[in-house]
């Protein structure tokens, strides 16, 4: 009988190869990829608008009935027209 089953010599050849990292390096990457994602989605830029008083309150009236604050549907709406999504 072979010590060994083709499963098991398959394991072995792969990590032979240098086929597998360890746990801890994976978490390592994850964790530096997850932090690149949220950096590059919270990066933000302040700008000033002028906007009639009517359409303020307009728009403040909408993110009330929302439930957000009337900059948070400003830049919703915003996100949405830009990708097209409006």
């Amino acid at each position: 009988m072979e010590p060994y089953d083709s499963y098991e010599k398959e394991l072995i050849a792969s990590l032979d190869n240098n086929e597998w990292k360890s746990v801890e390096q994976a978490k390592t990457l994850r964790d530096q990829m997850q932090e690149n994602a949220k950096a590059a989605l919270h990066k933000r830029t302040s700008i000033n608008l002028r906007l009639p008083d009517k359409d303020l309150e307009a728009i403040k009236l909408k993110a009330l009935e929302e439930g957000l604050p009337y900059q948070t549907l400003i830049v919703s709406v915003l996100h949405k027209y830009v990708n097209g999504k409006m």
